[in-house]
């Protein structure tokens, strides 16, 4: 999936927006009655971590789907900021010389919610000892950088129902370490993402998605973002209403 990069700045990197709170006020008859503020709950910050999949490369910027996902109404709630970067995975380094543990370092934050790893098919030929360990040290750097983020490892998806072994021990070493840092490990492969539809899926290099495989990708992706948000956000405003005691 390592490709030439787009001769613009890197990808997905984007500006957080602010939480909006708005002030009810209430009038009766001629003295005004006001009622106290309901301030709107912010957003869920959420930081894909990952690799040409995620960028839009074959598409567009504005079609892959961490971009799709600003605008789909199932998701909403959710403040997307897309770390990824063409060419890179956990051990691979990417178009702009990183990683997904840089991408970790350069976007999560202490108030980001969910942590979102997608791939990397780049990890091919590493020893697979070195990858899960880089797994391991990447999603416990999310942890301690935001210590109530979930962590969502996906996998790389396989296009065949007779996956290359070399992206099943990818997986096997991710599902490890996503274990291990106490993260849910979603499988493409076990699931069978694209190999049933990969003509409409996946466009003419034969990698990359087309609009409709980054939309096929936001619909399950964007599943266990959805199931993952209450969660996350529960755990933010614990952190961050001071009416609570500290743990």
């Amino acid at each position: 999936m390592h490709q030439n990069a787009y001769p613009h700045s890197h990808p997905g990197r984007l500006l957080a927006a602010g939480a909006v709170a708005l002030l009810l006020a209430i009038t009766s008859g001629s003295a005004a009655q006001t009622q106290p503020s309901a301030t709107a709950a912010p957003p869920v910050r959420v930081v894909v971590v990952g690799d040409s999949l995620s960028t839009g490369h074959g598409t567009s910027p504005q079609q892959a789907w961490p971009a799709l996902m600003r605008k789909d109404p199932e998701v909403a709630g959710l403040e997307v900021v897309n770390a990824a970067e063409d060419g890179s995975g956990y051990l691979s380094l990417g178009d702009y010389n990183g990683t997904f543990g840089s991408q970790v370092e350069d976007f999560v934050t202490p108030d980001t919610g969910i942590v979102v790893f997608f791939g990397s098919e780049n990890d091919l030929g590493y020893p697979p000892a070195d990858l899960g360990s880089a797994a391991l040290a990447a999603m416990d750097r999310a942890e301690t950088l935001a210590p109530e983020a979930r962590i969502i490892v996906v996998g790389p998806p396989s296009y065949t129902t007779t996956p290359d072994p070399g992206l099943v021990d990818i997986s096997d070493q991710l599902k490890a370490a996503a274990l291990q840092a106490g993260g849910e490990f979603v499988d493409p492969i076990a699931e069978g993402w694209i190999s049933d539809d990969f003509d409409d899926l996946i466009g003419p290099d034969g990698d990359h998605p087309t609009v409709q495989g980054q939309h096929y990708l936001l619909d399950h992706i964007g599943a266990y973002l959805e199931q993952a948000a209450p969660a996350a956000a529960a755990a933010l405003e614990g952190r961050q209403d001071p009416r609570k005691p500290a743990a």
